[in-house]
């Protein structure tokens, strides 16, 4: 800095050095935080006026335009930038909108942690956890369960290599989310879509009640369920047991993704909104009694066989269950071995219950009642000991006759 005692001085860095006392301006110092006037800005550089007196400059990866504050800059803007270097070679301050943007963005996250405030992040890598994100400079995480509804992966069968795919789609793109842990001391940050979403969705989804119907299109088959699209980026889920009133083991193979379908609301739980198609379609169960009688020999396809018995299709629609004690299986005869999935066989209807929808079945003797099946056995266990009685008389016969022919 210039000494208004020396002798050498030049008129004009005299003038100067009287500016600088009337100005009582002090050279600014590394790492000091500084504000200024834009002069000119370009990719390359932005030249700063501080108060009159000097000039900075910002170069390189210095300009942060992470920061919107600096992004565009144009001539007379004010802004705030670091001291990195109190001369450079041209003889400017070197500054830094990098410093000063991160310390900005840091003020950003905590008053978005301490107020709840929504913000926007960029996702900037994946893996099997979730999304490594950025606010501005600074590196998060978003857990894949922290993904809003529209952005979740589900994929049919959990295919962990389908869901990375899925996940690294997103690379690129901003996600408006909401910070759930905030540990600056470790440089911990996670944050939320989900939570974002709901806070958004709330006055939406109250729109809706228990009972509303709905129509939309299949966004995603999963094998608990479909999830549809409706309303305002409303997205609702059909569970599998709500799809129809018959046993379904596989939703793709009644729908596909693209498909408009009607479902009515059943549950509204905070965002989460559950539907039911086989609500809107008539229920075959009320005109069951009509079909079968119990003690009705039927005819049913086996469709899946469960350590506790079978689910048997009687028709579209009616579906019954043969539990394992009904079954006539044979003393540690396991029931894989007598039955498989896709034959027909010969059943008898034992109960019906139309309101729980509920029809059951048994296999061959396993439809006899206990009674029966005792006086079953009490008739095989008398015939068993006549015939054996038979067959003493008989060797008894023998032997008196071979005694007389001797």
């Amino acid at each position: 800095m210039l000494k208004s005692d020396d002798k050498d001085l030049t008129k004009e860095q005299k003038e100067f050095q009287k500016l600088l006392d009337k100005e009582d301006f002090r050279a600014p110092m590394d790492g000091e935080l500084i504000k200024g006037s834009v002069i000119s800005a370009s990719k390359a550089e932005v030249k700063i006026d501080l108060k009159g007196i000097l000039t900075g400059v910002v170069r390189g990866p210095e300009l942060y335009e992470e920061d919107e504050a600096y992004a565009n800059l144009k001539a007379g803007d004010e802004v705030e930038a670091t001291v990195i270097n109190s001369e450079n070679e041209n003889g400017d301050i070197e500054l830094s909108f990098r410093y000063a943007g991160q310390e900005k963005a840091w003020d950003g996250l905590r008053t978005a942690f301490s107020e709840g405030d929504i913000i926007t992040v960029r996702i900037v890598d994946a893996n099997k956890g979730g999304l490594m994100v950025k606010y501005r400079q600074i590196p998060g995480f978003l857990p894949v369960s922290q993904l809003a509804p529209e952005n979740y992966p589900r994929v049919n069968g959990g295919d962990k290599g389908k869901i990375l795919e899925k996940l690294r789609s997103f690379i690129g793109c901003d996600f408006e989310v909401k910070i759930m842990t905030f540990d600056e001391k470790n440089d911990k940050i996670i944050f939320s879509e989900k939570k974002a979403w709901n806070e958004k969705q709330k006055d939406i989804i109250s729109k809706y009640q228990v009972g509303t119907i709905v129509e939309g299109e299949i966004t995603a088959i999963t094998d608990f369920g479909v999830f549809i699209s409706f309303g305002e980026n409303l997205e609702g889920l059909i569970h599998i047991s709500e799809l129809a009133w018959q046993r379904i083991d596989n939703p793709s193979e009644l729908y596909k993704t693209g498909e408009n379908i009607k479902a009515e609301v059943i549950s509204l739980d905070n965002s989460k909104i559950f539907l039911s198609a086989k609500k809107l379609l008539k229920d075959p169960w009320g005109e069951v009694a009509e079909k079968y009688k119990i003690n009705d020999k039927v005819e049913g396809k086996i469709l899946k066989v469960n350590p506790f018995g079978l689910f048997v299709s009687l028709d579209a629609d009616i579906h019954g269950l043969a539990h394992i004690s009904q079954l006539d299986l044979a003393p540690k005869q396991r029931i894989y071995e007598k039955f498989k999935a896709g034959t027909t066989e010969e059943f008898t209807v034992v109960s019906i219950e139309p309101k729980d929808h509920r029809l059951g079945l048994a296999f061959g003797e396993g439809a006899l009642k206990k009674e029966d099946k005792k006086e079953k056995e009490e008739k095989e266990d008398k015939k068993d000991k006549k015939e054996n009685k038979e067959k003493k008389e008989e060797k008894k016969e023998e032997k008196e006759d071979k005694k007389k022919e001797k």
